[in-house]
């Protein structure tokens, strides 16, 4: 009897072991898992960081801001324009139709006027970015041509191997030469 009673004791033990295991593990590890919701729910959220999507959005909101900013300028202008001219603000509704067709045309035209202007200066930008480019390569090549030159007359040697002493007593002088100048002028 006495063994029966140790074996139920060490079943009742071994399962008990078996329980805190599992609670340990299951605190351990956070808690006892997701629902099939949660889980659905955070595999579909695309939370990562992603820095092309950020700088197309600031783009766009920067890009309304500027419309709006642009469509209230334009409201204002035909509002001062209308106060002008005279017109009255009572008008039939027949006239009302005309006057903002006319004005969705005169917008039309000064969206065209303004595309036009924009397109002008960053042409006349560009080619100002052009020539500059073209006068820094220009130069460029010019020192270049003058260095190459003045390295083969510097390179030359005479028939027994000598440098050859006339250029390099040339290259001297005009050295001395601009820094006099420099001196002289300052």
């Amino acid at each position: 009897m006495k063994k029966f009673h140790q074996r139920d004791e060490q079943k009742t033990d071994s399962s008990k072991s078996t329980e805190t295991k599992k609670r340990k593990n299951m605190r351990r590890l956070g808690g006892g898992g997701l629902s099939l919701q949660t889980f659905a729910n955070m595999k579909s959220d695309n939370n990562r960081y992603n820095p092309a999507l950020i700088k197309k959005q600031k783009e766009f909101y920067k890009n309304a801001k500027y419309v709006s900013k642009f469509r209230k300028s334009m409201k204002q202008q035909n509002l001062h324009d209308k106060n002008e001219t005279g017109e009255s603000s009572k008008i039939d509704d027949n006239n009302d139709i005309d006057a903002k067709q006319k004005g969705k045309s005169n917008k039309r035209i000064g969206v065209e006027d303004l595309y036009k202007q924009t397109k002008e200066e960053m042409e006349k930008a560009r080619m100002e970015r052009e020539a500059t480019f073209q006068a820094k390569k220009e130069a460029k090549q010019e020192a270049e041509s003058r260095r190459k030159v003045a390295k083969g007359k510097m390179m030359r040697k005479t028939r027994h191997g000598q440098p050859v002493m006339k250029y390099r007593i040339e290259h001297l002088l005009e050295s001395i030469k601009k820094s006099a100048g420099i001196d002289e002028s300052a």
